[in-house]
């Protein structure tokens, strides 16, 4: 099972913009809800800067944000209190795997987590069975596992020399599900469902840009299981970042990064 990282919350927020698209993407296809004020669940909230989007969109929700990061929770709670519109944010640790619901929720939404959960499509029944008659579960994943990225990532690791350190470390390109399995196994369970997905070219800044991308997520493991081995950390790194500078070649304007995203909105019957 792949390693749960530690979280370096400045790193991840380097690329801030672009990866809070998608989130905003995700609420535009979420009608309204059914209570009002809304009670709103963000699974995997992170930093905390998109669930403040929660409470731009709905003013009065009471929004709580849950991640079982410390790191994270340290900087999302500079958003806690109360917002302009007479609702709130807080923020709680959880386990998005073994998460329970304390009440109804009109909105249950996850941004870029559930792919660090093997299986989480198994706690789409426990989630909506929590949500508000006409309530709805919205989630956006990466898609982008069998992208250069990550190819690239799980061959160095599967090297000979590291594969004792970094077995088992990496996730693969099953850590997401195709839509037309989410639309299935979300319709099954007795909702209207809305599946998409996108390829974002993000155009990046800097040297190696897309290096600095992934040092804030899916290279995490890496970073944790080579952290006690400072030569051969800084080894892979050196190899990785040669061959991300082939694989994405800077333009006149940036690097052009592709990246894949699945989007869900599952609507509860009312």
């Amino acid at each position: 099972m792949p390693t749960a990282p530690t979280w370096d919350p400045a790193q991840y927020l380097r690329h801030a913009g672009h990866r809070a698209r998608p989130f905003t993407d995700l609420l535009a296809r979420v009608a309204d809800l059914p209570t009002e004020p809304p009670r709103i669940a963000d699974l995997g909230c992170g930093p905390g800067n998109v669930t403040t989007l929660l409470a731009g969109r709905w003013p009065t929700a009471q929004v709580t944000g849950y991640d079982n990061s410390p790191e994270m929770l340290d900087r999302a709670r500079r958003y806690a209190g109360p917002t302009p519109g007479g609702g709130s944010i807080a923020f709680a640790p959880a386990d998005v795997r073994t998460w329970t619901p304390d009440g109804p929720y009109d909105l249950i939404v996850s941004n870029a987590t559930l792919q660090w959960i093997p299986g989480h499509s198994d706690l789409f029944a426990h989630w909506i069975t929590a949500l508000a008659p006409g309530g709805t579960l919205a989630f956006q994943l990466p898609g982008n596992f069998d992208a250069p990225s990550h190819r690239l990532m799980r061959g160095l690791a599967d090297s000979p020399h590291r594969r004792d350190r970094l077995a088992g470390v990496l996730r693969h390109d099953d850590a997401v599900l195709a839509p037309e399995a989410y639309l299935a196994r979300l319709t099954a369970l007795g909702c209207t469902a809305d599946v998409w997905e996108t390829t974002y070219v993000h155009l990046l800044q800097g040297e190696d840009p897309v290096l600095d991308w992934v040092s804030g997520t899916g290279l995490r493991p890496v970073l944790d299981a080579l952290a006690a081995h400072p030569e051969e950390r800084d080894a892979f790194i050196g190899e990785y970042r040669d061959a991300l500078r082939e694989a994405y070649p800077p333009g006149p304007y940036g690097t052009p990064f592709p990246f894949r995203r699945v989007f869900a909105v599952a609507r509860k019957e009312s």
